[in-house]
């Protein structure tokens, strides 16, 4: 049989080559007969009469020709479909489903045509800048990180303006707004809408998924979004794409006029009820449906009155059911279940479910094969799975990738690459000025993703309460745990990481006890960007985050004494910070042991500083940075004594979070410190130096921005330059009161 029809199917491509070359021979001469015609009577041809005949007999020899190529297509396709054996990609109950491969339009064909039909898929067109939606129920830390890597996939293949409509609490709402707002990717629009507002919808139906209530909150989207929007695709957090998502947008073409929401058939048994004993889940069609990926023809659900369908649904059910399962999908199914008319079954790669005990495997034959994959199981990339290594890696492959190169512009689609002000600022920029990278790297916009990691803090309730403030990047990552062993107060860190750094620093802390059971040390991930590290910038993200009303402004290779943030909370109060304005210096010293038994107190302190152990910080090498402390008068101090400013001091202080913030032209090495505490001088705070406190700083290898300082004259230079603008700045916003500073320095 195989033999009989691969022998008609040679007959017909030669056939077909035999006629598509005849015609090209037709129609070459009748070209040249039309030729001779008109060298032998070329007035005759300029006129219109011939003009329109010869476009007649044209037209006809066309109309002909695409005749007998559809008849030879048409014999060709029944030969395939006699002949050829149908694919194992149909997957699911097509009886009574429809799948993408056909749609309204196919209802134009013929019964000929339709019988014809082949397996080869047709991919639905999108326009070019068409906006596609999206919508994904997001709260808390864990989910906000997973999202981030979900966009990520969506934007490496897109091709298409998106809109993301993200469902979310207060804490997912604060993260995400700032990384989109921080992030800037040309033609991408986002928009919030409040969970809160929508608990009342869902909170009355027993869940036992570890989604909780947020679960339930897709069945709410036609309320949530926007009464204009008509259609949306919804997403779980926990996906993955591999194509451009246009493609499933697309889908909605194919929809009958019936047809209100796309899903993919659920892979594993659950809905069979024949996993374990008496196990009895919702109603559901066949295998049922799994809503990781849906297609919501929004205004079509309004029209049927989709708010009070599932309603009444999840009401009769819940009778004998008595709480769901697996959250919104049990609703969802139920509803399908009654209304099997109203689902469009997508291909099964289009939600390929890595949970254990799928039939996963049956969505793809090759790596071009998948669409979307769905770690739909608790276990999340520990899933069992045939092929979960590579999986695996294309998930870990997005995690991991540099979101700034997602920036990019969608050609001939309108788009704003990002704030008017940022791209006047540049565009008045001189390259030929040597301090060029200098000034670029000021008005770099950093992504900022805050509260990397699960945060938790009660505000204290006598408002005494002291954040430590400190910036850090991944070769001072050892530090965290000293420095949490050292303060049990709340913590804001800002970390200067690229992507895959930031997920190196995930594991770390995940396997770290000291850090997993802190839960008030908000982690702030600034990514990598540029040349220079934009310390200043570092800072500020992790002092504007800071939730308490002082804050202890440090570096992260320091180690604070022991009950330190006690001591803080109480000098607060003594010295009336609430209503003056002070900067209270914590003494600084140093060790260049990496191995050192910390003192105790300050008696302690005092021994080892007399025996060499200890030394005051940067005697050696920047005296005057801390000189003005007078570590001669604290030595026998028991109260608290005011210090005058001088020229490149640079204290670590505790200040009002209201403080000004660092300025973010100085980045690498040099200055960083001291014009911050410059503008606290010229904002009159009194220099208050604590005798009872100190803070010694750890041992390390140079950074690589003090190298760049010390061996590039260009670097030393053009720091020169930024502190000179730093002055005029000064005295522009302060007055005749900041002429001090320009002649001080001026007097060095």
């Amino acid at each position: 049989m195989n033999l009989l029809c691969r022998g008609r199917l040679k007959l017909l491509v030669a056939s077909l080559t035999a006629v598509v070359l005849l015609t090209w021979l037709y129609l070459l001469a009748g070209n040249l007969e039309n030729g001779r015609s008109l060298l032998l009577a070329p007035c005759l041809a300029d006129t219109p009469a011939a003009q329109v005949q010869e476009r007649a007999v044209l037209e006809s020899r066309v109309r002909e020709v695409e005749e007998e190529n559809r008849q030879i297509r048409l014999q060709l396709s029944r030969s395939l479909g006699a002949g050829g054996q149908q694919p194992d990609g149909n997957y699911g109950n097509q009886q009574w489903g429809a799948s993408a491969d056909t749609g309204p339009e196919d209802g134009d064909n013929t019964a000929e045509e339709k019988n014809n039909h082949t397996e080869c898929p047709r991919p639905p067109t999108v326009q070019k800048c068409e906006l596609i939606h999206v919508a994904c129920v997001c709260a808390g830390h864990n989910a906000s990180r997973d999202v981030v890597t979900l966009v990520k996939s969506v934007l490496f293949h897109r091709r298409n303006p998106l809109h993301f409509h993200f469902i979310t609490d207060t804490v997912a709402n604060r993260i995400l707004s700032s990384l989109f707002q921080s992030w800037m990717v040309p033609s991408v629009q986002v928009s919030f809408y409040d969970a809160d507002e929508l608990k009342s919808e869902v909170s009355w139906i027993p869940n036992k998924h570890y989604s909780g209530i947020y679960g339930l909150m897709k069945l709410t989207l036609t309320k949530a979004l926007p009464a204009d929007l008509s259609k949306v695709i919804v997403l779980d957090t926990d996906i993955t794409f591999a194509t451009d998502i246009a493609e499933l947008w697309g889908i909605f073409r194919k929809f009958t006029d019936k047809q209100v929401i796309g899903l993919v058939e659920n892979q594993s048994d659950w809905y069979l009820g024949n996993l374990w004993k008496n196990h009895k889940p919702w109603p559901a069609l066949g295998r049922g449906f799994n809503t990781g990926v849906i297609l919501l023809y929004l205004e079509r659900l309004r029209r049927i009155g989709w708010e009070q369908m599932w309603r009444l649904t999840a009401e009769r059910e819940l009778m004998s059911m008595l709480s769901t399962s697996l959250a919104d999908q049990d609703i969802f199914n139920a509803f399908i279940k009654q209304n099997p008319v109203l689902v469009h079954q997508l291909p099964c790669f289009w939600n390929v479910q890595l949970s254990d005990h799928t039939r996963s495997e049956q969505c793809y034959t090759e790596v071009s094969d998948l669409k979307v994959i769905h770690w739909n199981s608790p276990k999340k990339l520990r899933v069992k799975n045939k092929h979960v290594e590579f999986f695996r890696n294309l998930y870990l492959t997005f995690l991991e990738y540099d979101g700034n190169l997602l920036r990019r512009e969608l050609f001939g689609c309108p788009s704003q690459a990002g704030p008017e002000s940022v791209q006047a600022a540049l565009e008045e920029l001189d390259e030929d000025d040597q301090c060029y990278d200098f000034r670029r790297e000021r008005l770099t916009v950093h992504r900022v993703h805050l509260y990397f990691l699960q945060y938790e803090y009660t505000p204290a309730e006598d408002d005494t309460d002291v954040t430590l403030v400190a910036q850090l990047s991944m070769d001072r990552l050892q530090m965290l745990e000293a420095i949490c062993k050292h303060w049990e107060g709340p913590i804001s860190l800002a970390l200067y990481m690229s992507d895959a750094e930031a997920q190196q620093f995930l594991r770390y802390a995940q396997a770290s006890e000291v850090l997993k059971n802190r839960k008030n040390v908000g982690y702030h991930v600034v990514y990598k960007e540029g040349q220079f590290y934009p310390v200043n910038l570092v800072r500020n993200v992790a002092l504007k985050n800071a939730n308490t009303p002082y804050v202890f402004l440090t570096d992260v290779d320091f180690l604070p004494m022991y009950g330190l943030y006690d001591y803080l909370r109480k000098s607060v109060v003594q010295l009336d910070m609430a209503h003056t304005k002070k900067a209270l210096v914590v003494p600084a010293f140093e060790t260049l042991r990496y191995r050192l038994s910390f003192p105790k107190s300050k008696a302690e302190l005092l021994s080892m500083l007399d025996m060499g152990t200890l030394y005051t910080f940067r005697y050696h090498v920047w005296p005057k940075g801390h000189a003005p402390t007078d570590y001669a008068k604290w030595r026998t101090a028991t109260t608290p004594y005011k210090v005058e400013w001088e020229p490149d001091f640079e204290p670590y202080v505790v200040v009002r979070r209201d403080c000004p913030e660092y300025d973010q032209r100085f980045v690498g090495f040099g200055w960083n410190k001291v014009s911050h505490v410059m503008e606290l001088d010229a904002q009159e705070y009194d220099l208050t130096v604590l005798p009872n406190a100190f803070m010694i700083h750890m041992p390390h290898a140079p950074s690589f921005d003090i190298s760049k300082f010390r061996s590039s004259p260009s670097y030393r230079n053009c720091l020169n330059t930024l502190k000179d603008e730093f002055h005029q700045d000064l005295s522009r916003k302060y007055g005749s009161a900041a002429l001090k500073y320009l002649t001080a320095q001026r007097n060095i």
